[in-house]
């Protein structure tokens, strides 16, 4: 259960932050491309807030539950949304935009069955960050509108692709290293709880 206090820190509120610029990004890019160096400032200010919140959430020792999941889920909604909107004005192909949102999408129902079954959210970890990283940079490229022909975007662009299917894959493993950790842990339990009942009973003849 998420107590209030979990949410009351200062990183929670620039993922929060982070969250809401999804707003202004969907609203910008109706402008692309006369909007497209806003877009970009807006994007190295939402970069700032997600390098931020995760230093100060361990520097001040406020690394919480509500923490773990609104830090990616933040970055999940504007890359999310950001790619939607690259995607309907024809500026990423779609290749690309499927392959984002159905990596997202998996995790996100990942995520969710890990909370209801473990009761524990699987934190982001640094392949997560790195694949977020170079696909705000394919982003970027986008919106500065780089020759999308040219040897280093496809340089990124093919390494952004390749991160997307490590990172899932990566955290698809851990979610059945904790899954596999969690069941055999009930074992143990179970087997231990079975084995003080046969004590008791042996005791008592």
């Amino acid at each position: 259960m998420i107590k209030l206090k979990e949410i009351n820190t200062v990183s929670n509120y620039l993922s929060l932050l982070r969250l809401l610029m999804a707003i202004p990004f969907w609203i910008m890019l109706d402008h692309f491309p006369s909007a497209r160096y806003t877009l970009f400032s807006l994007i190295l200010f939402a970069s700032l807030t997600d390098i931020m919140d995760g230093y100060l959430a361990r520097k001040m020792n406020q690394v919480t539950e509500f923490g773990k999941i609104i830090d990616p889920l933040a970055d999940k909604i504007c890359i999310g949304l950001i790619i939607t909107k690259l995607y309907l004005i024809h500026q990423i192909p779609e290749l690309y935009f499927f392959m984002i949102i159905g990596r997202d999408l998996l995790i996100f129902l990942g995520g969710i069955f890990l909370i209801r079954k473990l009761g524990r959210v699987l934190p982001s970890n640094m392949l997560g960050k790195i694949t977020v990283l170079i696909i705000g940079v394919v982003i970027i490229l986008t919106l500065l509108q780089l020759d999308q022909s040219s040897v280093y975007f496809k340089s990124i662009y093919v390494i952004s692709l390749l991160l997307i299917l490590v990172s899932f894959t990566a955290y698809a493993i851990r979610g059945f290293e904790f899954w596999n950790a969690k069941s055999k842990s009930g074992i143990s339990e179970s087997a231990k709880d079975t084995s003080e009942i046969k004590d008791n009973y042996n005791g008592h003849v």
